[in-house]
């Protein structure tokens, strides 16, 4: 005869099961607090089931990218906006001016020295810092709208019109990188890039 379960066993068992009553009451909560989470957040919220009875609400800021704030320049190829975001320009690739795991690849790659590579890179970013640190601009996606590092993926525009991306190739200061799917100029930067190389623009003098 086989023994039934030891009574702490049950008890035990039975408190893993969550409790109906209680998941709906949190959820009521939830519902209930939701227009005042609104008002005094301003932001838009967003609910999220995710299965194992937990309810999350992400508050985040909607923003403007077609009129939004240039912070800082971090490089010649990525700025950082007034929301804390970091913005990788689609398309360029301008030289390393910090230690980095690229720096020492982009070495043995090209065969300069580490201090070349740092130069270059300097005045890259002094070219982006002049062209856009402190300015407003607008930002255009691609396929793709985040890079693995969580940056924005981004074609920037300043508002006289000025393409920043091509800007940048055309007066020589950047390189190419084509990365697929995000590839909606990459015609039109190889045509700049080939012309600054010919003319012996920004770096290529």
């Amino acid at each position: 005869m086989i023994n039934p379960k030891p009574k702490y066993y049950q008890i035990q068992n039975k408190s893993q099961t969550p409790n109906p009553n209680l998941f709906v009451f949190g959820a009521l909560i939830i519902l209930l607090t939701l227009p005042l989470n609104f008002c005094f957040s301003g932001e838009p919220v967003k609910i999220y089931y995710s299965g194992g009875g937990k309810f999350t609400i992400p508050f985040g800021k909607s923003y403007n990218y077609a009129d939004i704030y240039v912070k800082r320049v971090i490089d010649g190829d990525t700025i950082l906006l007034e929301t804390g975001e970091r913005v990788r320009l689609i398309g360029i690739d301008t030289p390393e001016m910090h230690e980095s795991d690229k720096l020492y690849r982009d070495s043995q790659r090209t065969g300069q020295d580490i201090s070349t590579i740092k130069e270059l890179g300097l005045r890259a970013y002094k070219f982006t810092k002049n062209l856009v640190e402190g300015k407003r601009v607008s930002l255009e996606f691609d396929v793709e709208k985040y890079d693995k590092y969580e940056r924005i993926l981004a074609y920037v525009y300043l508002k006289d019109g000025t393409f920043v991306n091509a800007k940048i190739v055309q007066e020589g200061y950047a390189s190419l990188m084509t990365i697929p799917p995000n590839v909606k100029y990459a015609d039109s930067f190889l045509k700049l890039y080939r012309e600054a190389r010919d003319n012996r623009q920004g770096l290529w003098k």
